[in-house]
């Protein structure tokens, strides 16, 4: 494993930074504030290839690798929460899947498109019931005939608003329990399939985080992802990728928060002197550049191991674990360090904070990568 970036790398580095530094940083706030979907935002990230990033350029992706992505992700994150998880779902949840399970004519229709930023996917495994527990699923997909039905339906789900296709799991079998998942392609214009109420959540806000909603929703017997059953295990595989780059989000939210606290702490004077040259204020800034960096080495490997064709589940729980509890002890010190300010509207921090909360929750909250990990190490 080499810890130098390549040129590619660097020039994803610096393409994505002066993105976000130029596109987003003067709408990240109002984009918090309204939560409006950011249409145009994407729009520009399509033509940078930042939509389907590690799809290879056949399918109308930019054929880059894991560690290319991550980085692009932290750079994204560091700014804007919202826009890095768009780019996120479209890369890990959605591409990835179709990229991963997808037969060829499914790679032509449906990878291509999201790739290329035409069209937004969203992940649709999360019900009112079923969470933390992914096999509890009580959305249903019964055969008849040609086509698939499928009734229930998802929350919480990244980008539905605006999602154009929707990778569904659902039950096929209901006795084989885990092994009685399938999943499936819907299209957004499907009868029976619709968005329901848009959510107001803490952090992240401009998501399009919504719910999806399938009432006798029927799809051609084509629009099977994989093999019937197989689904648990796609959502899973999907999954230990995913969680990459959640951990890329995390290390982005909180060198944004410690970004800003530099700043800040050599600015503001207290008993007559700046900030940063209190040993307070040194510790916590100390602390804080160690377990950034930390967690982004975790990153690194797990990026490593997944370009290797290396088996990651623990590494990718590890990182995500480590990232995202690191995004929420800095995202609180920054706010510290600014007193008053930070807790105030006026200043970034408390959208960092809010921001930097949902990444110990979804993809599996910090519990579940314990166990993921416990189990790697115990079996």
């Amino acid at each position: 494993m080499d810890l130098n970036l390549t040129e590619e790398q660097r020039m994803m580095e610096d393409m994505t930074r002066n993105f976000a530094q130029n596109e987003l940083k003067p709408v990240a706030r109002d984009l918090d504030a309204t939560g409006e979907f950011p249409v145009e935002i994407v729009k520009k990230l399509s033509e940078l290839g930042l939509m389907g990033v590690c799809v290879p350029e056949e399918y109308g992706g930019a054929g880059m690798d894991t560690t290319s992505y991550t980085i692009a992700v932290e750079e994204i994150a560091a700014v804007c929460g919202s826009t890095s998880v768009i780019v996120a779902a479209g890369n890990s949840l959605v591409a990835y899947p179709l990229l991963t399970f997808g037969t060829e004519d499914q790679k032509k229709k449906y990878l291509m498109p999201i790739a290329q930023g035409e069209k937004i996917g969203a992940f649709g495994l999360t019900e009112p019931g079923a969470g933390s527990d992914a096999a509890a699923l009580k959305t249903t997909a019964t055969l008849d005939g040609d086509s698939w039905v499928i009734n229930g339906s998802k929350r919480f789900i990244s980008c539905a608003t605006h999602a154009e296709i929707a990778i569904v799991f659902a039950v096929t079998d209901r006795e084989k329990g885990s092994r009685g998942i399938s999943t499936f392609i819907v299209e957004r214009d499907t009868p029976g399939f619709s968005v329901g109420k848009h959510e107001e959540i803490l952090g992240i806000r401009a998501t399009g985080n919504a719910e999806l909603i399938f009432e006798e929703c029927r799809i051609p017997k084509e629009n099977l992802l994989g093999n019937e059953g197989e689904g648990f295990k796609i959502a899973m595989i999907t999954l230990d990728t995913g969680r990459i780059a959640i951990a890329a989000q995390a290390v982005g939210i909180a060198r944004g928060a410690f970004e800003e606290c530099i700043t800040y702490s050599k600015e503001r004077v207290q008993f007559g002197k700046p900030l940063a040259k209190l040993q307070a204020i040194q510790w916590m800034i100390a602390d804080m550049a160690t377990e950034i960096d930390a967690a982004r080495l975790l990153v690194r490997r797990a990026a490593w191991l997944k370009d290797s064709g290396a088996r990651l589940s623990k590494e990718s729980a590890m990182c995500k674990l480590f990232a995202s509890e690191v995004a929420m002890r800095a995202t609180t010190k920054a706010i510290q360090v600014h007193g008053g300010y930070g807790y105030s509207k006026e200043y970034n921090l408390e959208r960092y904070f809010r921001d930097a909360k949902i990444t110990e929750i979804y993809e599996g909250t910090s519990e579940i990568q314990r166990l993921v990990i416990a189990a790697n190490l115990l079996r």
